[in-house]
């Protein structure tokens, strides 16, 4: 279950959302400005509300009654931002070796190497890959914390086309083949489609709607890929 009820300020722009959601994989969908990012930044610890409560299943992340608000590093979520973030001198392979618990095992860096096909580039440095396979290794690192959430802003923003399907394509096979609670921002609604569950549409600040991914399918009338309309 992800519970969300927030008050935050950014300026002159407010934002009060409140859902619940027993999605695992749950989009934050809207324009450019609408408060999504921004909702993502208060589950990672980055942004503070107000006053409200953040939960990820059993783990409360914010409360403020409870004068509850953990530190970025205690949330335990894996986080992928545009940028990718990546270390500039560190192979791909210390990159998704960075933050992994002790106690990892190699089984568990071998399975999302595989996963996410970054056998060939484990050597390589961020300035020897493309935008996609940083992207990639961005998601792996997130993945190999051993997080109880994955939040991953705008996963396939400024990637060429064939890049972006390659990244789309292996977020599709993490889907299915990790039973990890994911939280997404997009404003595309193929990418929507494709991972999410369930769709909150935010608009000025506000939810908009809590869909389903049917109820959102139905209403979206154009798409950037419209043979994603198979993909779930």
């Amino acid at each position: 279950m992800i519970e969300l009820d927030i008050a935050l300020d950014r300026g002159e722009f407010a934002l009060e959302l409140a859902l619940a959601s027993p999605a695992r994989a749950l989009a934050l969908f809207g324009h450019s400005g609408c408060g999504k990012t921004s909702t993502l930044l208060a589950i990672a610890g980055l942004l503070h509300p107000r006053k409200g409560r953040i939960a990820i299943g059993e783990h409360v992340l914010f409360d403020g009654d409870a004068r509850i608000d953990l530190p970025p590093a205690r949330r335990e979520l894996g986080v992928v931002f545009q940028d990718a973030r990546l270390f500039p001198h560190f192979t791909a392979r210390e990159n998704l070796r960075y933050g992994m618990p002790r106690g990892a095992t190699a089984t568990a860096f071998d399975d999302v190497v595989q996963l996410l096909g970054l056998s060939a580039l484990l050597k390589r440095r961020p300035g020897q890959l493309s935008g996609g396979q940083i992207r990639r290794v961005a998601i792996g690192r997130a993945l190999l914390r051993q997080p109880h959430a994955l939040l991953l802003d705008e996963p396939l923003a400024n990637l060429h086309r064939e890049a972006r399907m390659e990244v789309l394509e292996h977020l599709r096979g993490l889907k299915r083949g990790f039973a990890l609670t994911t939280i997404l921002v997009s404003h595309q609604p193929d990418e929507v489609i494709a991972l999410a569950d369930s769709v909150a549409r935010i608009e000025d600040g506000r939810l908009a709607a809590l869909d389903d991914i049917e109820t959102f399918r139905a209403s979206v009338k154009s798409l950037d890929a419209p043979h994603l309309l198979a993909a779930g």
